[in-house]
């Protein structure tokens, strides 16, 4: 299945590692993030699972729900969550998908081509509270992710979602941010009372409007 941004994320029942879920119901009014893993005990993903549960105070903050999903089963899962909590130093609190018959996996198009259809690709995907598929972002097996920069996306989504703007290269809260040409100088002036630089016609900066 081919999944483009801003398609609906597809919905589906599975086991979990704290029971059964159907997905969109459990994402309920939050934001999601939803990311996989090759199998359970691989070395890169170890360390991945333990980052994201040191820092998963920080998706709460943003209203974003953690879930991975592997294609071993929920046994397998809690034996490598008990590695995870040892060697990383961090509990793994959030649920990990077990996917053994590859449902997820071949809805989302995890599926790893070079590994005879068992291995998945390393995939993130955020998912906001209408189930719109807002990023996704697809790693080489040898390389970790890099999970402050997916929560510097999500600052930046949500800012778009809440006063509409853009930000620049490589941004982070408190910045100033991008007015979008589609808003005209009149309409930017009751949304913007800070006023803006306008470098050019098309690009115009403007103070963070959250006040971070």
């Amino acid at each position: 299945m081919t999944l483009r941004l801003g398609d609906t994320a597809p919905d589906f029942e599975a086991e979990t590692s704290q029971g059964r879920i159907r997905f969109h119901e459990w994402i309920g009014d939050s934001w999601c993030i939803l990311f996989s893993h090759p199998k359970d005990y691989t070395p890169v993903c170890t360390t991945e699972l333990g980052y994201m549960a040191r820092i998963k105070p920080e998706f709460d903050k943003r209203n974003v729900k953690i879930i991975g999903v592997s294609i071993d089963p929920v046994d397998s899962h809690r034996g490598w969550l008990a590695d995870i909590e040892e060697t990383q130093n961090a509990r793994v609190t959030y649920p990990i998908i077990a996917d053994a018959d590859r449902k997820v996996a071949d809805l989302y198009g995890m599926i790893h081509p070079a590994h005879d259809e068992v291995f998945t690709v390393r995939t993130v995907f955020v998912v906001d509270p209408k189930k719109k598929i807002r990023l996704m972002i697809t790693y080489p097996m040898t390389t970790g992710r890099n999970f402050d920069e997916i929560l510097r996306v999500i600052d930046s989504l949500q800012m778009f979602d809440k006063h509409t703007v853009a930000t620049p290269v490589n941004w982070r809260p408190g910045d100033d941010v991008i007015i979008p040409p589609s808003i005209t100088d009149e309409v930017a002036k009751g949304k913007f009372p800070k006023g803006w630089r306008a470098l050019r016609p098309y690009l115009r900066l403007t103070p963070d409007p959250s006040g971070s």
